[in-house]
């Protein structure tokens, strides 16, 4: 997934790194960094990086994208990238034209659903439904007599209750109550294709930000001077630094598995299935000790406000609940799995 030659993750880092250093942004007063940074990316084509040129949008390949989620995931950037492409990418696959701005998309949570009325407005609620407050329009997954359509909607238009994520960012729950919609159309996937594509999404992203984690790790041990010499001789922090860049491994491992396989896929089948949902498990559970781990090396330096490193733990954290969260994506996994019966496991497992 990291290829060194690929232009658009190049573009990518320059943007990011212009313009979304998360040291400037932890710094700054208030949220004006954004504006630049979201215009830098939208005039490279990044947020509608998945949406065929034929429907307005850049034309890039899933691979592409993956690239720039893991990117935007090192950053930690809190700007609806990801939401947009993952919009994108809905309205692509039902033949839908993207408009321009930021966008999001609903449901986010597994279990919610949305109805499209015979009137031809959507009817239902969304919890969680990340920068719902600040996306011009929502790409909606909705069932009409009890067929997937995608549905594209402007914000303006639903009714947003405000929430907030551990990191701070907008995470609304949007109320549908006779909202019209801009566009409709058949869906070609259902709402688990939805929760597993997303899944996958976040799974890159959380990957991307835990890679940033142990850089500041290894880098604070080795500057910070404990008894005359670098805390990262010590071999009890050694050790915390060997376990975090496992954890951070293992993570990068199972979403680039993952990613490739939804790359390389013609339809969201039970291989896919297997991919995302242990890439999620995987990724969730390194978020979680990598997190500890980091914060333990760091000391209390880690907990301040001041300090970088909860832009990105934060963010991580709050990244395992969207899309399904572990311990669903494990259930389910399970449940599947057990289904199928002892004989089918390892040829499933020895297949992918």
């Amino acid at each position: 997934m990291h290829n060194s030659g690929n232009i658009v993750a190049e573009t990518a880092v320059r943007i990011f790194a212009d313009l979304g250093d998360p040291q400037t942004v932890n710094q700054a007063k208030d949220a004006g960094w954004k504006v630049p940074l979201w215009n830098a990316l939208n005039s490279a084509g990044l947020p509608l990086a998945w949406v065929p040129e034929q429907h307005a949008g850049s034309g890039g390949s899933l691979a592409d994208g993956f690239e720039v989620l893991g990117v935007a995931g090192r950053y930690a950037a809190s700007v609806p990238l990801a939401e947009t492409m993952l919009a994108g990418w809905m309205l692509a696959r039902s033949g839908l034209d993207a408009p321009a701005g930021a966008m999001t998309v609903a449901p986010s949570r597994p279990g919610d659903r949305i109805t499209l009325d015979h009137d031809g407005t959507l009817s239902g609620r969304a919890r969680s439904v990340p920068f719902a407050r600040d996306a011009e329009h929502i790409a909606v997954l909705a069932l009409r007599n009890d067929q997937p359509v995608v549905a594209l909607v402007e914000g303006g238009e639903c009714r947003i209750s405000h929430g907030r994520s551990l990191a701070g960012d907008a995470l609304d729950s949007v109320d549908f109550v006779g909202v019209s919609t801009v566009s409709v159309a058949p869906a070609p996937f259902d709402a688990g294709s939805l929760m597993l594509m997303g899944a996958v999404v976040r799974s890159v992203q959380i990957a991307g930000a835990l890679g940033s984690v142990l850089d500041l790790s290894v880098s604070y041990a080795n500057e910070r001077i404990a008894f005359e010499r670098p805390i990262a001789k010590f071999q009890a922090v050694q050790h915390s630094l060997a376990r975090l860049a496992g954890e951070a491994a293992a993570a990068m491992t199972a979403a680039t598995s993952a990613a490739d396989a939804i790359t390389e896929a013609s339809a969201f089948d039970d291989g896919i299935f297997l991919e995302a949902a242990s890439a999620k498990i995987r990724a969730a559970e390194a978020a979680s000790e990598g997190a500890a781990i980091a914060h333990q090396v760091l000391g209390a330096i880690g907990f301040t406000q001041e300090h970088v490193l909860h832009c990105f733990t934060l963010r991580m954290l709050s990244w395992r609940d969207d899309f399904g969260n572990e311990s669903q994506w494990a259930v389910e996994l399970g449940n599947r799995i057990a289904a199928r019966g002892a004989d089918a496991f390892w040829p499933l497992i020895a297949s992918r």
